[in-house]
């Protein structure tokens, strides 16, 4: 099966000679330009050798560890492919030692036979961190209807180490149907933090944030700010996009924001200058591939994970070994970039 006799390449294998002048030929096919450097990194080439295959880059997640910084954010819940993609996504972070966040877990109350969607623990283990998600507009509603001990179903129910809330305020808006706050996002917040103790993390889901609302949110005890940030999906502009006619007029507030890099800077100021309770952040707008990730969490002062919501949504449609080939991709990329990319001051 895995060799055949009859088969010249297997009899013969490549001669030096073929390689060169494979090389001779490509070389002229392989031409790059001063406008294709990637300028961020130093490139080091003689401070590290390789790194093995199986290398790892732990990081401490509240009283977790992961084998990488990267987290499998927030992808999808209630929809027909919702439990194939959550499963290659759960599989994906168990065998490379992986944090995940659910998608909106709102419908699993009003739906609980979606349970199957959602019910990763098994899959991912218990050794690694599973986040339910949750609307900032479904907290507020809750805790105004006396039904916050919801929240605290579904960490049970998923058997969950915490919760994700994200915020949307523009989104919301952009929506006909959408959810209008009656209070601010950081009072809703406080109100889970002093009614419960799993840890919390707080998203912003496509427009970034400011450094006043991220000034607020570092000084509370949260586990992560995720930085959804201008660059990824942006989800107000989905939303107009969903319809034609006058909300369109509104399409240039889905202009306005701040990319990842801007809020890292934000973020290390705020560090420097003030106490900080948020001992974290993860990055996952605008992270197209590992060496987006690496060129942000290094440099972040606060310890960073990073995410890639579009290219893992794409891959875990298919099959979980189309998922895989792409994750080690990923992994092998960031280990090189460990190794030989610094980034530059």
């Amino acid at each position: 099966m895995f060799m055949n006799t009859n088969n010249s390449m297997a009899q013969h294998p490549e001669h030096p000679s073929d390689r060169k002048k494979d090389h001779i030929e490509l070389a002229f096919r392989s031409q790059t330009g001063i406008l294709d450097l990637d300028d961020r990194f130093n490139y080091e080439p003689v401070l590290a050798k390789h790194p093995s295959e199986n290398q790892i880059q732990a990081i401490a997640f509240g009283n977790k560890t992961l084998s990488y910084p990267i987290w499998v954010s927030s992808m999808t819940g209630g929809t027909a492919q919702a439990k194939k993609i959550n499963e290659n996504l759960a599989l994906a972070c168990r065998e490379f030692g992986l944090g995940m966040g659910l998608g909106s877990c709102r419908k699993l109350i009003e739906s609980p036979e979606l349970l199957p969607d959602f019910d990763m623990r098994e899959i991912i283990g218990n050794d690694l961190p599973l986040y339910i998600n949750l609307g900032i507009a479904q907290i507020e509603q809750w805790f105004s209807q006396s039904k916050q001990d919801l929240i605290k179903k579904l960490i049970d129910t998923l058997r969950a180490d915490g919760l994700i809330i994200h915020i949307n305020p523009m989104q919301e808006f952009m929506q006909a149907e959408g959810d209008r706050f009656k209070y601010p996002p950081l009072d809703s917040i406080k109100k889970v933090l002093d009614a419960y103790s799993f840890p919390v993390i707080v998203k912003e889901v496509g427009q970034g944030m400011g450094p006043a609302s991220l000034k607020a949110l570092l000084q509370l005890p949260l586990q992560a700010i995720e930085f959804g940030a201008f660059g990824g999906t942006n989800f107000a502009l989905l939303e107009m996009n969903r319809k034609e006619g006058s909300q369109n007029l509104l399409a240039s507030l889905a202009q306005v924001g701040h990319s990842a890099e801007e809020m890292i800077l934000f973020c290390n100021e705020i560090a420097t200058a003030n106490d900080i309770a948020c001992k974290q952040v993860i990055v996952s707008g605008g992270v197209r591939d590992f060496l987006d990730g690496y060129y942000f969490i290094s440099k972040s002062r606060i310890p960073a994970l990073y995410g890639q919501a579009s290219g893992f949504l794409k891959h875990a449609q298919g099959s979980y070994d189309e998922l895989r080939y792409y994750m080690q991709q990923q992994i092998r990329g960031l280990n090189l970039a460990f190794s030989f990319l610094k980034i530059k001051d």
